[in-house]
Formats: structure tokens, C-alpha cells, sequence
């Protein structure tokens, strides 16, 4: 066995149909007083769901959360939390919300309670990806996890089947990249591996049976694996290339990992044979063809071109991952690079 090193974390976890109730309880542990709800726009009405966790509270509300968390929303948020003489934030909603909820969390040093509607997982880890000025910019601190975390799988029943697909996705590769991470460890593949057999199994499923509650509570738990898995392990390739696609030419975040996930493990392929070994026992023969084919499956875009990215940027994109790289195990070459590019922007089958 190799030699790693691991790091245990606390975070508080409630995981239960309607915990959201408990919201007031988490409220009163972590001394806040007057929570800003912070919601995306389309998700205003959100807060309606924490009415009996609110009641008799004093809070506010912000709904300008946005993708890739702008610099410049932020900075609006933050004159909201000022404004309102907030002392701590409570996200409901996906990756977006809880972006934002790290951002005014970490720069305030108050306590955050996230309560995910979606899959993406960003609710269990340290990392914050920030856009400014066209460039997205990620850093890692403890003091970006939340505080409490609340999984109630209520808030997700009427997720789409569309958009729960993409986001679950998007959750499985943070699972598949820390299996290959350079500070991968035994605790951080028990739970990757759990969590890509979870998510694949679950996934198609919903279409059939979209408001049912444990196949919700499996995507959820997979996807909290997933966020751990991501807050244990150092990102590589594949969330480089999706952070430098999303803040060069704003593409839509989930879908984005959806798209690029098959292509980027299949570049790193002919250097982790090991990894892909044990993917095959959960995902099948080829993982890459595997998880390019359940995206299929669930009707999810296969090619950057459906996402609005423009052909030209193709040789940009394979510039800009190569400055400041992530760790990887395949040395990173810019025609390499085109070549997955261009793979995934005419939404073609992955190759090594």
C-alpha cells in the first residue's frame, strides 16, 4: 500500500427528510441572529420553504446569486449583509448560491448554513471558485466550508429530471478526479468509488420516477460523498479545464463538467491504469464511453458547441489550462489538449 497522509475535517451534517426545520435549531447553536437568506433569482421564493425555521426571526434576503460567483455580485451581496446588520448566511439552492454564501462567509468570518436543493456537492468543501474580469480563480481556506449542512431531500422532489442528471454528473467527477489526485488516500477512494456506483445507479432511474423520494435520497447521499471527496483530494484536469471554460466564455456550470468529465478521463487514461481497473467494476468496460453514454442516457448536451462556446476558443481554452496547471497525472500538451477540445465541442465519443 502507498504511503498518504489524511486530514479529517468537522462539519455538521443533518441528512433527513424535512431537516430543514431544523434550520432555527442550527440558528440558535452558531449565535446568529439575523440570517441573510441568500437565493439565485429564479429561486426567490425558496425562503418559503424555511418559514417554520424563521419564524419569529429577524432576517433578510438576497436573490442576485449568479454562476461562477462574480466578483461583482459579491460585492453587491455584501452591501446587503451590511445593510440588513446581518451576522450570518444561510444558502438554499445549487452550486451558485452556495458560492456565494463561501464568499460573503469567508471575507465576513460568520457562520454559513447551506441547505442544497441540487447535486453539486460545492456545500462540503473549502474551495472557492470566483470569477473576475473574464478569469476564474479558485483558492482552498477552512474557513470557506459552512458550518452546518442541511440535506433535506424535500428540496429536491421537484428538481428536473434534466437539470438533476447534470448536476449529478457534475458531482461524479469530483469523485472520479480524486481517485487519481496525488493526495489521494484509502478514506477518499472507499468514498469515490461509493459514490460513482451510487450516482450511476440512481441517475436513470428518475425519469421514470422523478418525485421519488429514496431514489432522491441516493443522489443526494452520492453527491455529499462526492463534495467530500473534492474537499479531501487536490482537483486536477478535468475541473482546470472547466473552471478556464466557464470563466473564459461563461458556459453554464453543470453542464460543462457533463460534457468535458469523459474527455478529460479519458485523456488521463494511458496514465492511471489502475484507477480506471477499479472505475470498470462500478461504471463497465470503458468508464470514459461509460459515463459519455450515460449522459446520453439522460438526455444531458454532449458538445461544448450546444453550450454557446465558440469554435475559435478552442485553442484559447488549451493556452489558459496550461497556465498555473492543477496537479495531473498526464503531463499536459497543448495539441493534446486541442484535440480533447475539439472532441468535445463537435460532442464526439472519447478517446485516449
Amino acid at each position: 500500500m502507498k504511503d498518504f497522509t489524511y486530514l479529517s475535517h468537522p462539519r455538521r451534517v443533518l441528512f433527513a427528510s424535512g431537516a430543514r426545520r431544523s434550520l432555527g435549531d442550527e440558528l440558535d447553536r452558531l449565535g446568529i441572529t439575523h440570517p441573510l437568506i441568500l437565493t439565485t433569482p429564479h429561486q426567490e421564493n425558496a425562503v418559503d420553504d424555511l418559514t417554520e425555521g424563521l419564524m419569529g426571526r429577524n432576517w433578510s434576503q438576497f436573490s442576485g446569486a449568479a454562476m461562477h460567483t462574480p466578483i461583482e455580485v459579491t460585492k453587491e451581496a455584501l452591501r446587503s449583509y451590511e445593510k440588513s446588520s446581518a451576522d450570518g448566511v444561510v444558502s438554499i439552492g445549487g452550486g451558485s448560491t452556495i458560492g456565494l454564501g463561501k464568499a460573503l462567509a469567508v471575507r465576513q468570518g460568520c457562520a454559513h448554513i447551506s441547505l442544497p436543493t441540487t447535486y453539486s456537492g460545492s456545500e462540503m468543501t473549502d474551495i472557492l471558485g470566483e470569477t473576475d474580469g473574464g478569469q476564474k480563480v479558485t483558492r482552498r481556506d477552512a474557513k470557506i466550508r459552512p458550518d452546518t449542512v442541511i440535506y433535506d431531500v424535500d428540496l429536491t422532489l421537484g428538481l428536473p429530471v434534466g437539470l438533476s442528471g447534470l448536476s449529478g454528473i457534475n458531482a461524479m467527477a469530483h469523485a472520479v478526479e480524486a481517485l487519481y489526485a496525488p493526495d489521494a488516500n484509502p478514506v477518499s477512494d472507499l468514498m469515490a468509488l461509493e459514490a460513482i456506483g451510487v450516482l450511476a445507479e440512481a441517475l436513470p432511474k428518475l425519469a421514470d420516477a422523478p418525485r421519488d423520494a429514496d431514489i432522491r435520497a441516493q443522489l443526494f447521499y452520492g453527491s455529499w460523498l462526492c463534495g467530500l471527496c473534492l474537499d479531501s483530494a487536490a482537483m486536477s484536469l478535468h475541473h482546470k479545464i472547466c473552471h478556464t471554460l466557464g470563466g473564459s466564455f461563461d458556459l453554464p456550470h453543470a453542464e460543462t463538467h457533463t460534457v468535458m468529465l469523459p474527455h478529460s478521463l479519458a485523456y488521463n487514461a494511458p496514465a492511471i491504469a489502475p484507477v480506471m481497473a477499479r472505475l470498470t467494476s462500478v461504471l463497465g468496460a470503458d468508464p470514459a464511453q461509460a459515463i459519455f453514454d450515460l449522459s446520453g442516457r439522460l438526455g444531458a448536451p454532449r458538445a461544448l458547441s450546444d453550450l454557446g462556446m465558440p469554435e475559435s476558443g478552442i485553442g484559447k481554452a488549451a493556452q489558459v489550462a496550461l497556465k498555473s496547471p492543477y496537479a495531473n497525472p498526464r503531463p499536459l500538451e497543448e495539441a493534446a489538449l486541442s484535440a480533447m477540445l475539439t472532441r468535445a465541442w463537435h460532442g464526439e465519443a472519447p478517446q485516449s
